[in-house]
C-alpha cells in the first residue's frame, strides 16, 4: 500500500491539472486499511507527508475506511461497478467515510483523481 501512495505523490507533482484542482486543499487525510492506518498531509493539493501506523495523535480532516479487497478492486484499471468511486464502496457496505464531510465535497474532483491514480499503475502493468 505505501508503494501506491508514494506513487500517488510522484504524480501530484507531475501533473498541473492536480495541482490547480487542489490548489486551496491544505488538510490530513486518514486512509484506513483493515487495520493500518495512513495519513496524508496535502498542503496546497501536494502531498507533503505520507506517515504510516496508528496515532490518536495526528490529528485528521475526514477519513476514508475500507478494506484491501475493495481497495485493489478500487485501483484495477477497470474496476467493477460501485468499486469505481469511494462514494460507491460506502453504498456497497465496504467503505465509510468519517469526519468533516464539507471538507472533502469542496475538494471532490481533487480527492477522487488523487485515490484514483494507482489505476494507472495497473494500466501499465498490463
Amino acid at each position: 500500500m505505501l508503494e501506491k501512495f508514494t506513487f500517488m505523490q510522484a504524480e501530484i507533482a507531475r501533473r498541473p491539472y492536480l495541482q490547480r484542482l487542489g490548489a486551496l486543499f491544505s488538510e490530513t487525510v486518514l486512509v484506513q486499511i483493515d487495520d493500518q492506518e495512513f495519513y496524508l498531509t496535502f498542503d496546497k493539493g501536494q502531498l507533503v507527508d505520507l506517515a504510516q501506523g496508528i496515532s490518536r495523535k495526528t490529528p485528521w480532516t475526514f477519513a476514508i475506511r475500507t478494506d484491501a479487497e475493495a481497495l485493489s478492486e478500487f485501483w484495477t484499471a477497470r474496476p467493477k461497478p460501485g468499486f469505481h468511486d469511494i462514494f460507491g464502496l460506502v453504498k456497497l457496505g465496504r467503505g465509510r467515510i468519517d469526519g468533516n464531510i464539507l471538507t472533502l465535497v469542496k475538494n471532490l474532483r481533487f480527492f477522487k483523481d488523487v485515490m484514483a491514480l494507482p489505476r494507472e499503475m495497473q494500466e501499465a502493468a498490463q
